[in-house]
């Protein structure tokens, strides 16, 4: 099911970034019983400004109580409508090897509105084959398979590198919409297609780099 409700086209790329710290928080918070939230409470736990969590929180349409907060249901409800984890988005996986199979082994993606339905290879040992109840088909597939009875419009991309531009122009061509790139390589995409690139590579690198300025 395709989310009804519009994201606010003007909240900024960082505090959208922000709200799924909020919600992962509050929800603990109602795991132990808890019915109000202050953004006080929430900046103590994320490291994020009271005035700031307040001021993310306004592009959702939700205010608090005074000196009582957010009541934590609703700002679940709230939060999870905007961010579009209450609704189905069917993906596809491209690069079924130790990272591609790990997603598709992590039932917890569904949780937060992505639904993979198939992965997409070309090696002989996955295709063919069932990773979480999901079927793995030849790469070679994708496109008829895709127009006709799957019908996804997110491509999550685990290849190799060397193929990263190829497979996301072969991916547009079976109609992906949109593409959770997890490969190193910088891909170039069309207007109108939708890029999120994750690079854990990056990450590592950072991390490592900030581990070197620590004293010894």
């Amino acid at each position: 099911m395709v989310d009804p409700t519009p994201f606010h086209r003007n909240i900024p790329e960082p505090a959208l970034r922000r709200l799924p710290w909020y919600l992962a928080y509050v929800k603990l918070l109602k795991k132990q019983g808890e019915s109000y939230v202050s953004s006080t409470q929430i900046a103590k736990k994320i490291n994020v400004s009271p005035t700031q969590i307040a001021k993310d929180l306004s592009y959702v349409n939700i205010s608090g109580k005074t000196r009582v907060g957010y009541e934590i249901d609703q700002l679940i409800n709230v939060l999870e409508e905007f961010l579009g984890f209450r609704y189905v988005h069917k993906a596809v996986l491209f690069g079924v090897g130790s990272l591609g199979a790990a997603l598709l082994a992590d039932s917890g993606l569904e949780q937060y509105g992505l639904k993979i339905l198939a992965g997409f290879d070309v090696k002989d040992a996955v295709v063919n084959t069932m990773i979480n109840h999901i079927p793995v088909y030849h790469a070679n597939e994708f496109v008829e398979r895709n127009t006709k009875t799957i019908k996804a419009e997110i491509g999550v991309l685990t290849v190799p590198a060397d193929i990263a531009q190829q497979t996301a122009d072969f991916l547009i061509e079976g109609g992906i919409r949109g593409i959770w790139n997890f490969t190193p390589f910088r891909i170039r995409v069309p207007e109108g297609i939708v890029l999120q690139n994750t690079s854990i590579y990056a990450h590592l690198a950072v991390m490592f780099n900030r581990l070197k300025q620590l004293p010894e």
